[in-house]
């Protein structure tokens, strides 16, 4: 595939993107009042849109390996955190699920404004220890009420083959609601980088590891071993995309 088709298909996929949030938008603002199973119906309308536009235009779908490791109990996900694909694709997998983000990205006119509806747990990231004991309050609330509260614990969006510090808060927030952690890796930035608008055509590999009960371990051996999976994971499928190389300019595919 030339360069000129990859731009021409990202072109189409952002144009049908937009045009999905400007009519699921508004929906899911009206059905503010209604129960969050209706809002959250709503919402998984744009996310399996956007992940059938993906495949359809781009080219670009994923395999999720290890579903049989998902609970029957929901808990909190442990993920990497490479590109906007995985905040996409994590809503599919593990229905219904809550974002941790920044209170900024609820401004945004009708995305953000859409994505409160959902309510996720916004915090201020300048306030770490308010943002902490937010994280630990609030996420056990929404573990209680049967949703998946999803972390990326090492904060922003890490470049394929790099590597961040990973924070705690999983482990903690799972140990005080006393539920199950399930690790997530994925090469998802390999076909779709960090604040990227080209998105390559292939196969984002997906692993869900063995759960983690945090009830019976401690915080500190959770995030331990959720750390350790997941760059074990990464190894492996590190190396097959475009974007394998984080320093590098992608290369021109062909097929």
């Amino acid at each position: 595939m030339t360069m000129l088709s990859v731009y021409l298909r990202s072109s189409l996929f952002f144009a049908g993107q937009f045009l999905a949030t400007l009519l699921i938008g508004p929906a899911m603002l009206m059905l503010k009042p209604f129960r969050f199973e209706t809002r959250y119906a709503a919402a998984n309308l744009w996310v399996r849109f956007c992940l059938w536009l993906l495949q359809a235009v781009c080219g670009l779908r994923y395999q999720v390996h290890g579903l049989e490791n998902i609970p029957a109990r929901n808990g909190v996900v442990i993920c990497k955190h490479q590109s906007a694909f995985e905040t996409i694709a994590l809503q599919a997998i593990f229905p219904p699920v809550v974002f941790i983000l920044k209170q900024e990205l609820l401004r945004i006119p009708i995305w953000g404004w859409a994505m409160a509806t959902q309510e996720p747990i916004a915090i201020d990231r300048q306030a770490k220890a308010q943002a902490l004991k937010q994280i630990l309050r609030d996420g056990a609330a929404r573990i209680q009420a049967g949703r998946w509260v999803v972390l990326f614990p090492e904060g922003t969006r890490v470049a394929p083959g790099q590597k961040g510090q990973y924070g705690g808060s999983g482990g903690m927030l799972a140990h005080r609601a006393a539920c199950p952690v399930v690790p997530v890796a994925h090469n998802a930035g390999e076909y779709w980088a960090k604040n990227g608008f080209l998105k390559f055509p292939g196969v984002i590999q997906v692993r869900i590891g063995p759960m983690l009960d945090a009830a019976e371990i401690g915080s500190g051996e959770v995030n331990r071993r959720a750390e350790a999976w997941i760059e074990a994971q990464m190894a492996e499928i590190t190396g097959f995309g475009p974007y394998a190389q984080a320093a590098s300019t992608p290369r021109e595919t062909t097929g």
